[in-house]
């Protein structure tokens, strides 16, 4: 426990806080622990949550990526596009296509930054606007609406209809999210790359000079978080049902600040998938629970910077609790040697 405590003190104290809100949204109203509400936040969050674990190992690299939400909007037109000319498509080609083309985008800012030695945040601004920019250029701002078949059907895997015909559901969306968690936990936590990764972003010098390839550690970073993007913009077309060029703009920094909430340092070297998981669904709560007690949405941003604020100021705090009483426990407690001095006087 006490070890849980040092290592993942943010993710603990936002986990209790977690749990504190779901309890007092749960007393406070009558829908908000309804299996509608919970699947809802669950599909309505989902990719989010896929875009959070692809920013993370960026951030565990020790970067930053701003430009993953356009990206994601670039690779759905630039795929429908394809869809349209290959006759359809499936879902087996519809991840490659979209995977591939965010793989694209993303080491194209990995290039830019290790090739002109700039601050990635500097790059991924640029290619933000740059990828924005061309995206409106040749839409001209419109959307897509014809779309292959197994695009726009939606599938379920769990389906419940309440007693008052209230309908509860969860998309395809949540199993694919499910996967991305599991790939980037095993990625970052199981591999020889995901050490290098968190040795980079903490001690970028020293992890060059221990001989790991920065160049193919950024690449790594942003190669992951473009896929992510890839595969969030390809279910985010399957919960929409259309493609509209400028739909995604501005998510980026929702996304940002739950992982940042989840315990991710800016700085690099630190960070969970169970932290992004944590830091997701804080936002996502909080904005349902507002809503739910009739709270002006407009509040929520407001509450959202306080907090971001607080976890970042706080971070370096650590409590220390555990250690705290048994320091005092062992000050109260007499040793064994002095009991044996007791014991000759």
């Amino acid at each position: 426990m006490h070890r849980l405590l040092a290592t993942h003190t943010v993710e603990v104290r936002l986990f209790v806080v977690l749990l504190m809100m779901i309890v007092g949204l749960g007393l406070t109203t009558d829908t908000f622990l309804t299996v509608a509400n919970l699947t809802s936040l669950l599909n309505n969050n989902s990719v989010n949550l896929i875009w959070a674990v692809g920013l993370l190992v960026v951030l565990v690299a020790g970067g930053i990526d701003i430009s993953f939400a356009v990206a994601a909007s670039v690779v759905q037109y630039i795929a429908a596009q394809i869809f349209g000319a290959i006759g359809g498509g499936n879902w087996a080609i519809g991840f490659l296509v979209a995977g591939t083309l965010g793989i694209g985008l993303g080491l194209i800012n990995a290039a830019l930054i290790h090739g002109f030695r700039i601050v990635s945040i500097v790059i991924t601004i640029a290619t933000f606007n740059a990828y924005f920019g061309l995206l409106m250029f040749f839409t001209k701002g419109r959307s897509i609406y014809t779309l292959p078949d197994w695009w726009a059907d939606r599938i379920f895997l769990f389906e419940y209809q309440s007693a008052s015909g209230v309908w509860s559901e969860l998309n395809l969306s949540v199993a694919v999210m499910v996967v991305c968690l599991v790939a980037t936990a095993i990625l970052i936590n199981r591999t020889n790359i995901g050490r290098q990764l968190y040795a980079f972003g903490d001690n970028p010098e020293g992890a060059r000079r221990a001989g790991v390839n920065i160049g193919m550690m950024q690449a790594i970073a942003f190669g992951w978080c473009g896929l992510m993007a890839g595969v969030g913009g390809l279910m985010q077309v399957n919960i929409a049902k259309e493609v509209v060029p400028n739909a995604l703009y501005g998510r980026e920094l929702d996304v940002l600040a739950a992982v940042v909430l989840g315990g991710a340092r800016l700085g690099g070297g630190k960070g969970t998938v169970f932290g992004c998981v944590l830091g997701v669904m804080f936002v996502a709560i909080t904005q349902n629970g507002l809503n739910l007690l009739g709270v002006s949405p407009f509040a929520f941003q407001m509450i959202i910077g306080a907090t971001i604020l607080i976890a970042i100021s706080t971070s370096n705090i650590k409590l220390n609790l555990p250690v705290f009483f048994t320091s005092q426990l062992s000050r109260a407690a007499p040793s064994k040697q002095d009991q044996s001095k007791g014991t000759d006087r």
